[in-house]
């Protein structure tokens, strides 16, 4: 054989062999991730259902699933609801507050990183569910928060009726800051020193070391970290359904709540499969928004 085509035929075994290693992988992909999104896509255009005559007979409807969930008013107000849920416990909340934990525990000694750090991760590493009544319990017409308050001479509030969202959003930051603080620790570990001290030396106060070094050296972290967030952020469900269950009324109404009492609670699944489809494609745009803004 020539030297070229011994070459080629290396070339080949070493495609082949790599690909039988990832053949697993490539299974696992198609099972457990490609099918079930390819069968929620052909659910969403048909009548499936638990109970009633449509549970009888499978039928294919069309766009009538995505033409009832834009017509529907309470689809508005749930992507409404999921906005701001996003936008405070993940895009305000978390993110800048692991952030600015991250920047206060920079320098600072072990034992220090050590508490403050077990402190946060306690919130982190507890069950959703766990978590959702603890702050249950907290935000409760008989909980601490009203404890605290009449203590000081106030009157008691029924938190979870007067201000639902902001007791949920709450519930997620402290549920989850401790991910984008380990997060934006590692990151900020990773800004050399002698960039700071050299800035120092010509004079930059803190500020300008903040805006004009630590926070461009670690921008491609904090894209990442918002997108990871956010798309974690999307999918909670739980937390708010232990909570509040949506209410009152559709006042804590997020997609994902909406999404499970079409389909669990009224049983139409090809309904319920729509609207999963939608909280897919949001989370899908901003994740393109987010990849674009970290290559540019």
């Amino acid at each position: 054989m020539s030297s070229l085509a011994v070459q080629d035929f290396n070339k080949k075994r070493t495609t082949y062999t790599w690909l039988f290693f990832l053949l697993p992988s490539i299974a696992i992909m198609l099972v457990f991730f490609i099918y079930p999104i390819l069968l929620t896509f052909f659910y969403s255009f048909t009548n499936l259902a638990l109970t009633g005559e449509a549970a009888k007979e499978l039928k294919f409807i069309g766009f009538d699933n995505y033409v009832r969930m834009f017509e529907d008013p309470t689809v508005r107000v749930s992507i409404w609801n999921t906005l701001v849920f996003l936008i405070g416990s993940a895009v305000i909340g978390q993110q800048v507050l692991g952030f600015l934990i991250a920047l206060l525990m920079k320098h600072k000694n072990k034992t220090f990183r050590r508490v403050i750090g077990t402190i946060v991760l306690a919130g982190w590493v507890t069950p959703e569910i766990v978590c959702a009544l603890c702050l249950y319990s907290f935000f409760g017409d008989d909980g601490t928060l009203n404890a605290i308050i009449t203590f000081f001479g106030f009157s008691e509030v029924t938190w979870l009726f007067t201000v639902p969202m902001l007791t949920i959003i709450l519930a997620n930051i402290w549920h989850g800051t401790a991910f984008s603080m380990l997060v934006f620790q590692a990151a900020l570990d990773d800004v050399p020193n002698e960039i700071e001290e050299a800035a120092v030396v010509d004079g930059a106060s803190r500020w300008k070391i903040f805006t004009r070094i630590i926070v461009p050296y670690i921008k491609g972290t904090i894209t990442t970290n918002m997108m990871l967030v956010t798309l974690q952020t999307l999918g909670v469900f739980g937390l708010i359904y232990a909570m509040t269950g949506g209410g009152p009324g559709t006042s804590t109404t997020t997609l994902p709540i909406f999404m499970y009492n079409q389909a669990f609670v009224n049983y139409q699944l090809g309904y319920g499969t729509a609207i999963s489809l939608l909280l897919l494609f949001i989370g899908i745009v901003l994740s393109l928004l987010y990849i674009r803004s970290m290559k540019e």
